[in-house]
């Protein structure tokens, strides 16, 4: 896209507000208006002049279909098309779409993961439209973003609940400002997902049946260079992949998705795309819209974009940051001013993020919890699994003069001169960035940077809402019990106590560092390594509560998605087993036998002639301990997945995957990459980590 056709193409195939006061009367237009913004409920007749107005407009973009574009608990998107034909009786159509079409449809939901609540005998379920997030178009499919349920009226999505928690967060927070003598019109967060992601040949992947499986490389021994040269990192963008992110651009911009950021990231053939911050809910939808995307545009130059957490030992995996803020029509509450110390409204807000984080370290722990985010938590590449909270230079010395009951001192910014007079001076900022942390605050917001590169982020942002949302209403209660203090008095009493009773969550150190993990112990602060560890959080008593109470999950939603979740993890491994086994059988024992069985009949061959083949026969012996030993370890995986695939109980199972399965794939693993290094580059059946990440 030329750059004088961003402005006039940006939001394109978004069905906008400029579009909608176009096409809308007045009175439908400020109706709308009042349902999106207020929740005032949705007229029929309302309803059928928007589905009249969008389907206008669709059809003007080259859209036949529409669908209703929904999160199951698959954690990606799904759609079912219909035309907009409807029989005219003489032979001819009319191009038609309905208010009840658009604002509800049917899917099967028996068909998606539902933890239980749903069965093959109970099939219905409805799609129901969100009007908060705008319609758009892909692929001419007229495309309307809505919540998924049951037959019974349970949540069997990812964004219900996620709209939920912001509605609960939105109340809260409203009370809280009123008693600062505000009363802003909407509340709502705000997010900035940054995307990681690989790019690699088409051809490779194409020649890997554990990438197109599993979405990572089950096998493959340590390339000859690794990251170690710190290179790639915002190193110049390679021509295919530069071709790539422009096409990427020039598509997400059309959606009116405010992609901002792209440039290599740590690891050969990673990158990242970062967007605008936009409303939470939005920013999740077309988050996953652009990892849709990334899939799509690299197949039309010859590349496959990986989005899983870790597609690569021995570099890097991927991760998404969550970027969170909290907003009043447009003001940022997580601003701290130039004097933070004065500013009892940010430290109010402040002390309630520090004590949700404490609070529920276990749940946001939990919402991360992945198959493929097991590799990256705790590996030196990312986050520990333990949760803690990085505030920097400008807030700690506060929090902790707060807790002592001394004054707080204000510290300026700096300037940096770089004794080069050519050069302008560089303003420090009120805090360095520590990549190590969980959960850190960059400035007016923060970061939450345990979430894995594939994730709906639906799920870590339903915890923080409630949790904050728990937060503001303990603050109002707070001060509602002290009616006859003093105000400031007492809301900077709550600040002092909630940061000295949650103390323990702040840590400006090294993440990475088993000193910190010693003290996070000490600390008495929850370290849940693994999935089987994490999940079992979300069904505590307390937790069902905490959900109940705000309006977020019921009791048995809680249960379902626990359920879904377990059995999700359970799948995942049992899939890669049974690639593993596939793969060893068909591919690596073959080429090994094929390598060998050369190797040795040039052993015969010179033997014949009175050559003593000296480094032939000790290869020959190594490749067939080699042989002996993959052959072992493939029986022994093979029997003990089908042990833990035999086991009913979610819990149990996934247990079994961690402690008995996954050390049988890691030396399954290490017995075929042994081989790698000294099986002949011709007879080994699938590309190496060298050609892989090189070669793009």
């Amino acid at each position: 896209m030329a750059t004088d056709k961003v402005s006039e193409e940006y939001g394109s195939l978004l069905f906008t507000d400029k579009d909608m006061q176009e096409r809308l009367p007045k009175p439908t237009y400020k109706k709308l208006m009042q349902v999106i913004k207020e929740g005032a409920p949705l007229d029929i007749d309302i309803a059928n002049e928007v589905a009249h107005a969008m389907k206008e407009w669709a059809l003007e973009k080259g859209a036949t279909h529409y669908t209703h574009w929904f999160q199951p608990l698959t954690g990606i998107t799904s759609e079912k098309h219909d035309s907009f034909i409807s029989p005219n009786g003489d032979g001819s159509v009319l191009m038609t779409f309905s208010g009840k079409e658009l604002v509800q449809g049917e899917p099967d939901a028996s068909s998606f993961p539902s933890g239980g609540l749903r069965a093959t005998f109970e099939a219905r379920g409805y799609t129901v439209w969100d009007p908060t997030s705008p319609a758009f178009i892909k692929d001419e499919v007229l495309c309307i973003p809505t919540a998924f349920i049951s037959y019974t009226g349970e949540a069997l999505d990812k964004k219900t609940p996620l709209l939920r928690s912001e509605v609960a967060l939105e109340k809260q927070a409203k009370r809280l400002l009123a008693l600062f003598g505000q009363k802003p019109h909407r509340v709502y967060t705000t997010i900035g997902p940054e995307q990681e992601y690989f790019l690699i040949k088409e051809e490779d992947y194409q020649a890997r049946p554990d990438l197109i499986l599993t979405g990572r490389t089950l096998f493959g021994c340590e390339p000859a260079k690794g990251q170690e040269l710190e290179e790639h990192y915002f190193g110049a963008i390679r021509p295919t992949v530069n071709e790539f992110m422009k096409e990427l651009d020039d598509e997400l911009w059309k959606l009116g998705i405010p992609a901002k950021t792209k440039h290599n990231e740590v690891a050969p053939s990673q990158h990242e795309l970062a967007p605008i911050f936009e409303r939470g809910s939005l920013a999740i939808d077309d988050n996953l819209l652009t990892m849709e995307k990334m899939k799509l545009i690299a197949s039309h130059h010859g590349l496959v974009c990986l989005q899983h957490e870790k597609p690569f030992d021995y570099v890097n995996g991927s991760g998404k940051h969550n970027n969170w803020s909290l907003c009043a029509d447009n003001k940022n509450l997580l601003e701290p001013g130039d004097d933070p110390q004065d500013n009892l409204q940010f430290l109010v807000f402040l002390a309630c993020l520090v004590a949700a984080v404490d609070d529920h370290a276990d749940l946001l722990r939990m919402s991360v919890a992945s198959a493929g985010n097991d590799h990256r938590l705790g590996a030196n590449e990312a986050p520990p699994a333990i949760i803690s909270v990085f505030l920097g230079d400008a807030l700690t010395p506060i929090v902790e003069a707060l807790v002592k009951k001394e004054q707080p001192e204000a510290h300026d910014r700096e300037s940096i001169d770089l004794g080069v007079p050519q050069l302008p001076e560089v303003l420090r900022d009120n805090t360095d960035r520590n990549r190590t942390s969980p959960f850190a605050f960059t400035g007016n917001k923060f970061e939450f940077r345990m979430c894995g590169s594939q994730q709906n982020l639906s799920d870590p942002n339903v915890i923080l809402n409630t949790a904050v949302a728990e937060q503001c209403e303990r603050f109002v209660d707070y001060v509602a019990d002290r009616a006859d203090e003093d105000f400031t008095t007492v809301a900077m009493r709550f600040v002092r106590h909630t940061f000295r009773d949650h103390q323990r969550i702040l840590f400006d150190g090294n993440g990475y560092s088993e000193e910190w993990e010693a003290e996070a112990a000490r600390r008495g602060l929850p370290n849940l390594k693994t999935t089987p560890d994490a999940l079992p959080a979300m069904v505590k008593p307390e937790n069902i509560k905490f959900f109940e109470k705000y309006g977020v999950l019921s009791e048995t939603e809680v249960h379902a998605r626990y359920v879904a979740k377990a059995e999700q993890y359970a799948k995942l491994l049992n899939i890669e087993a049974n690639t593993m086994v596939y793969m060893t059988r068909h591919m690596y024992l073959p080429a090994l036998f094929d390598y060998s069985g050369d190797i040795a009949t040039s052993v015969a061959t010179k033997a014949e002639l009175g050559i003593d083949a000296k480094a032939e026969k000790k290869m020959v012996s190594v490749l067939t301990d080699g042989i002996n030993a993959i052959s072992d370890a493939v029986d022994d995986l093979e029997a003990k997945n089908a042990q833990a695939k035999g086991l009913e109980d979610p819990q149990a199972a996934d247990d079994c995957y961690r402690d008995v399965v996954i050390p049988a794939m890691t030396a399954l693993r290490t017995a075929v990459d042994d081989m790698e290094k000294v099986c002949g580059h011709d007879y080994w059946p699938v590309p190496s980590y060298n050609k892989m990440l090189f070669y793009v």
